[in-house]
Formats: structure tokens, C-alpha cells, sequence
């Protein structure tokens, strides 16, 4: 039998190359590779049946089967599915193109803004001061917000560090920074339960991921142990990083 192979062909496997990509890459990182395998074999098992040897009754179950289960790994995986569109969402390019038919420009912060932010980081981790600070981007922080108590207050390099102070009623929580102000304090924000994450990593590091995994935002750590800042974004981290380090990471185009 003669098959006609054509650029629209050539599209079409190359699609499907990225998708089952991306698909292994969501897998691999909620630690659902075998899964990935499991279903990638019944769905090769699925095609040979029902398309090469076109078996009937064997390829209507089959097909029967696939349509639940497309339903059950949706459901199973619908934490997964939404972290990799919001990563699709969030895609630098994405949201480029996003902001030109919306006709939005980029607001980006000034030096005035995050130089009290370095400068109490740096005051803190000399002196061993707790810290999580999140700083808002693109996508909104309400629902953590109102986790917190309300500030909105002018970013102060002071106010930073009172609130983080020892006896503080806020020290606990995370502070978010939207619209160049300090919204709110004491804020309750998800824990990563990344078993990568290395074990002296206290909580406020695995919430710092775990606002960075769930967001775009960017997260601040000052460890009261050791005195350490890192930053966490996209789902990394970088740690033990000097004042100018933070500096120079708060204000370049990436983030």
C-alpha cells in the first residue's frame, strides 16, 4: 500500500514529539516516570491492536478503556496538568505576546524600590534575622495576601526589618511586595515537599519554594541559623548568595 508523506505529516510527528516531551518532563518532575511509561506502552498497545491488526472487539475495548482513563489521569494529575500550563502561561515569550495585544508595558522596579529591600536583607543576615520576602510579578497574590495583616506601607528598609524582628507578631509569616508597597505581613504561603530540596533547608526555604513553584513571583530567605540569603524563582533556588548578588538579580530583565 502506497502512503503519500507530505510537510503536514512532517508537522504532525513533530508535535507529537514535543508533547510526549513535555508530557515525560511534567512526569519526571512529580516523580511519576513509571507512570509516564505505564501509559505511554498502553497507548502503543492501544494503537497496534486497533489500527495494524484492526482486531474489533479487542480495539472497541481498548478504546472504551482509554476514554476513562483519559478522564482518571486528568483527575489524578490535575495538580501537575495546572503547574505545567501555568508554566506555559508564564513563559517569558507568552507573556510578552500577551502584553502586546493587551497593549500593557512592562513595569519594571527602580533602584529606589529595591534598595531598602537589599539593604535589610544584608542588615539581617548580619544579624542572623529570619526572613521570607515575596515579591509579586505578572500574577497576582491575593489569595496569600489575605492569609496576612494588611500594611500597605511605603518600602522601607526599616519597616522590613521591624517587622522581621525577633518579638514581632509578623516574623513568622512571609511579607509580599505588590505595586512597589509593602501589602501585607505575616502571610501563610504554600510549602514545597520537594525531596530534592537539601535536608538543612528550614521552612521558610520550602515555602519560599513553594510561593516560587506556584507563581512567578520571587521569594527572599534569610536564614536565622546561619545568616544566609537566598532566592528562590521558577521552582530554584540560589543559595548563599551576597547582598550584591540580590541586588543584581532584582533588578535585571528576567526577573
Amino acid at each position: 500500500m502506497f502512503f503519500s508523506f507530505g510537510l503536514i505529516d512532517i508537522i504532525d510527528i513533530l508535535l507529537m514529539a514535543v508533547l510526549l516531551y513535555y508530557s515525560y518532563r511534567l512526569m519526571k518532575e512529580s516523580r511519576s516516570l513509571n507512570i509516564f511509561f505505564g501509559v505511554l506502552t498502553f497507548i502503543v498497545l492501544w494503537l497496534f491492536v486497533s489500527q495494524i491488526l484492526e482486531m474489533r472487539l479487542l480495539g472497541s475495548l481498548l478504546d472504551r478503556v482509554v476514554s476513562v482513563g483519559a478522564i482518571a489521569i486528568l483527575i489524578l494529575f490535575q495538580d501537575d496538568i495546572r503547574h505545567f500550563l501555568y508554566n506555559i502561561g508564564t513563559h517569558r515569550r507568552v507573556r510578552t505576546l500577551i502584553r502586546f495585544f493587551r497593549g500593557e508595558q512592562q513595569q519594571g522596579s527602580s533602584r529606589d524600590d529595591i534598595l531598602p529591600i537589599v539593604l535589610a536583607c544584608n542588615s539581617m543576615s548580619k544579624q542572623k534575622v529570619g526572613a521570607l520576602i515575596v515579591i509579586q510579578r505578572s500574577l497576582p497574590l491575593n489569595d496569600f495576601i489575605r492569609t496576612g495583616e494588611l500594611v500597605d506601607a511605603r518600602i522601607s528598609q526599616r519597616l522590613i526589618e521591624n517587622i522581621f524582628f525577633k518579638n514581632s507578631p509578623l516574623h513568622d509569616g512571609g511579607m509580599i511586595i505588590s505595586h512597589k508597597r509593602i501589602t501585607a505581613a505575616g502571610c501563610i504561603l504554600p510549602v514545597s515537599h520537594d525531596m530534592d530540596l537539601p535536608k538543612e533547608l528550614g521552612l521558610r526555604h520550602r515555602a519560599a519554594m513553594g510561593i516560587s513553584q506556584e507563581t512567578d513571583a520571587i521569594a527572599i530567605v534569610v536564614s536565622e541559623e546561619t545568616g544566609n540569603i537566598s532566592v528562590a524563582f521558577r521552582g530554584t533556588f540560589q543559595l548563599r548568595i551576597t547582598a550584591e548578588d540580590l541586588e543584581r538579580i532584582l533588578t535585571e530583565d528576567t526577573v
